[in-house]
Order: C-alpha cells, then sequence, then structure tokens
C-alpha cells in the first residue's frame, strides 16, 4: 500500500474503520481506484477499540462463569482468579490477527491506505500533511469517540472511558458504571464475572433502553441474580476523588463509591476541526447530514457509518460502505432499511432484536393492529442444558407479517441471523411454523414461537 501510483483518485474515504474500508474493498471491486486514509491503524474503534476486544473480554468472562459454575455440571475444577495480562494477551493476539488479515485484503485488492490526519479541504480534495488528494468523489468515515458529560472530566485513570477500560491492566475491585446502554452493560457484565463489585446508573426507567422493554425487564432479572447492582431513573449529579477511587452522587441524593467509574453515556461524531462546515457540509448535532443514500448536500461528498445519525453498529457501517460504492458505480442500490438491521447486546445473557420493538409498533400500527408472543426459554431444552433463561417475544402486524423479534439468553445473538430473514422477507409466522428446526437446538425457539402464534404450539401453550 503506498501512494507510488499518484494522488488523483476516483474515489478518497478519509476514516479507514468499518465503513470506510468495506466502501473501500466493494469500490475497487467495481474497478476504482482508491485512497483510504487514516491517522490511526486501519480498522478503526471496531477493531481496536470496540466490538473485536470488546468481545474477547465477554468471551474469558464467559470462561471464568463457566469455571465457577463447573461442579453443576458433574466437572470437578477450581477457580484461581483472573491473570489479567494474559487475557490482554489472547484479546491483543486476537485484534492483532485480524489487523494483519486486514492489511493483507487492502493490499490485495490495490486500496492505497495513507496514514495521517486527514481534513477536507473541498468538495474533492483531502489534505494529509499537507500534501493533496485528490478524487472524484470523497466518503467521510471518520467514526465516533466516547462522550462525556458537562462538567465531568475523563482523566483515563480513576475516570475512564471505554477506550481506557479495554486497556486495563488489573481487575478493579468495584466499578460505577455511568449509563446502562450497549457499551455500559457489556463492561458491567464482564468486571461482575472477573469479580468486581458494579452498579450501573442509568438516567432512563430501564437498561438497553433503546430496546424492547420486556427485553430489558429481563435483562435486569438477570443481572440482580448475578449481584449487578443498578440505579434506573437516576441522573448523575457529580463526582469527587476519594483516597480509594471515587464517589459518585446523583440528582436523587444517593451516593456511590468506588474504585473506578466509567464514563458510558454513548458515543458523539467525529467532525469538529476536519473542515467539514468549512467546505459547506451539513452537520446537525455535530453529525453530517446525509440523504437515505448516504448522499451530503455536497454532490462529491458522501459520509457513512458513525458520523451520520444512524444506529452506531459496525454492521451499519459495513453496508452504508457498501451502499455508498455501488451507488457511484452505477449499481442503483435500495437505500438501507435501518429497522430490518439486527441488534445484539452481548452480556450475559445476550439482548438480540430485530425489527420493531413493541412500542414503536404501536406507534405505528395502533395499539389494536398488533399481536404479540412471548415463548419462555424454560420449555427449550437446549437453553435448560446451557442453565440459561430468558425468552423469544415475536411482535406481529395482526394478520400479516412478524415485524419485530427479541430475545433474551445466553447465546441468543447466534439467532439473529434467522431473525433477519424472518423480518426482511416479511414472513408470515406460518411460514416459518411450517419449517422444521433442529432438535436441541436454541434455533427451536424461534420456531416454536411461531408456531404458538400460527396457532399450534408444540412444547408451549397458546
Amino acid at each position: 500500500m503506498s501512494e507510488s501510483a499518484g494522488t488523483t483518485y476516483d474515489l478518497v474515504i478519509l476514516g479507514g474503520g468499518s465503513g470506510g474500508y468495506a466502501c473501500a474493498f466493494r469500490a475497487s471491486q467495481l474497478g476504482m481506484k482508491v485512497a483510504l486514509i487514516d491517522k490511526d491503524k486501519l480498522g478503526g474503534t471496531c477493531l481496536h477499540r470496540g466490538c473485536i476486544p470488546t468481545k474477547a473480554l465477554l468471551h474469558a468472562a464467559e470462561v471464568a462463569d463457566q469455571t465457577r459454575e463447573s461442579s453443576q455440571f458433574g466437572v470437578k475444577s477450581s477457580f484461581e482468579g483472573i491473570d489479567i495480562a494474559a487475557v490482554n494477551a489472547y484479546k491483543d493476539g486476537i485484534v492483532a490477527k485480524k489487523y494483519k488479515g486486514l492489511q493483507g485484503l487492502a493490499k490485495a485488492r490495490g486500496v492505497d491506505f495513507i496514514e495521517g490526519a486527514g481534513r477536507l479541504v473541498g468538495p474533492t480534495t483531502i489534505e494529509v500533511d499537507g500534501k493533496r488528494y485528490e478524487g472524484r468523489h470523497i466518503v467521510l468515515a471518520t467514526g465516533s469517540a466516547p462522550k462525556s458529560l458537562p462538567g465531568l472530566t475523563i482523566d483515563g485513570e480513576r475516570i475512564i472511558s471505554s477506550d481506557h477500560a479495554l486497556t486495563l491492566d488489573y481487575v478493579p475491585e468495584s466499578v460505577v458504571v455511568l449509563g446502562g446502554g450497549v457499551i455500559g452493560v457489556e463492561f458491567a457484565s464482564v468486571w461482575r464475572s472477573f469479580g468486581a463489585e458494579v452498579t450501573i446508573i442509568e438516567a432512563l426507567p430501564h437498561l438497553v433502553p433503546t430496546e424492547d422493554e420486556d427485553n430489558s425487564k429481563l435483562l435486569e432479572r438477570a443481572f440482580r441474580r448475578r449481584g449487578i447492582a443498578f440505579e434506573l431513573g437516576a441522573r448523575f449529579a457529580g463526582v469527587e476523588q476519594t483516597d480509594k477511587g471515587v464517589r459518585v452522587s446523583t440528582e436523587n441524593g444517593k451516593t456511590f463509591d468506588a474504585e473506578l467509574l466509567l464514563v458510558a453515556v454513548g458515543r458523539g461524531p467525529v467532525s469538529e476541526d476536519l473542515g467539514f462546515a468549512e467546505a459547506g457540509i451539513e452537520l446537525e448535532r455535530g453529525f453530517v447530514k446525509v440523504d437515505q443514500y448516504c448522499q451530503t448536500n455536497i454532490p462529491t461528498v458522501s459520509a457513512i457509518g458513525d458520523l451520520i445519525p444512524t444506529p452506531q453498529l459496525a454492521h451499519v457501517g459495513f453496508g452504508e460502505g457498501i451502499l455508498v460504492a455501488e451507488r457511484l458505480g452505477g449499481l442503483n442500490p435500495a437505500p438501507i432499511d435501518y429497522d430490518g438491521v439486527p441488534r445484539v447486546t452481548f452480556s450475559e445473557p445476550e439482548v438480540a432484536s430485530m425489527g420493531l420493538t413493541e412500542a414503536a409498533a404501536r406507534e405505528r400500527y395502533g395499539a389494536d393492529g398488533l399481536e404479540t408472543y412471548s415463548y419462555n426459554l424454560a420449555g427449550n431444552a437446549k437453553s435448560e442444558i446451557l442453565h440459561t433463561s430468558g425468552s423469544v417475544k415475536l411482535v406481529r402486524q395482526k394478520d400479516g407479517p412478524v415485524v419485530g423479534i427479541h430475545l433474551v439468553g445466553s447465546r441468543v445473538g447466534e439467532l439473529v441471523s434467522e431473525a433477519q430473514l424472518i423480518y426482511n422477507w416479511e414472513a408470515q409466522p406460518g411460514d416459518v411454523a411450517q419449517l422444521i428446526h433442529m432438535h436441541p437446538t436454541q434455533g427451536e425457539a424461534i420456531g416454536e414461537a411461531h408456531l404458538a402464534l400460527a396457532g399450534k404450539p408444540l412444547h408451549a401453550l397458546s
């Protein structure tokens, strides 16, 4: 990957994360000459500070829980604690291997990777360290960064972000997690499995508040059983340093002492000081405004990923990157149906969803226009074998297709691919009910739920 081919391209992409490299790879496949610019490593947040390292930690946490609980399965073992240096080596090894593979793909596909801090200086120009790269089209894919709250300074020591949490070289004795969304819940799950005392503070009425309310309640029930404390409907008021760590206060007058405070109040777009506003790009709350094809108000400039106000998910970035490449390649791709994108929180238990929540469906179709059904995983043999509990909840447009599938339980994230097909193919419950699901699997629970909603339950009461 070099600049030897020159500085004029069909496509110049600013940002080498999930969306940026997906766009680069697809554009290259379509015959375009592509430059991919990033001041950091190829792969961006997802590979280096997000999806991949956090899931490695979550798997280590699962192994720790299984070791502690092995006697329940007739296996004798002893849990001697967490070797965090070894856990980090395992995590970093996975990231390094995926990074090397990604570099190889970029090279094989003829994408020029240019390392440096890029800045938009015109509708077809990105400048990096004084050198300009011209493209017939520009794609902005600069991603997002951890947010904080007004007056709350992340110092990287006692008050940390998710970036810092991934590089801790010790297991904290206690943590307060500010924010009960996906990031906060996943780290809370890891640290509890590693032996820490954890308290989550969430301003909204439920954990993972963008999920179906029943899913949130099931997760809260599971977290109580695991000893993860949480304070819901509690707004952050302040934090002070103590001899032993931090003391966090909420507006309802409660205080929480811990060794660390993880600030997990979401991620904001990286759009400042990059020349976007000066070039005339329309912004709203820091996000770049785009149409349904990810095109900005400037015809030669597109934007994708966490930089635009769509779901902050790596696979959404992949999809948007491919969409833009195919649009620029003249393939006339269909816009993305964001309701049709799967979502998974990889805590223990996992929370997975597809389509509309019940509340969103009621708003769209009316209270009388829906049917719902929940299948308890207690009736699923594989879930019993795994010692997990939870449910499969279906939301159906009355006399119409399934518009929402919501799952809670260990490893249910692996079931969301079938849920995606059901939603996106607008399947009726009877369409799925006639399919014979493998027994015994957790995927069978999706079949059972559809059998029940189709009026012919097998292992459940209708």
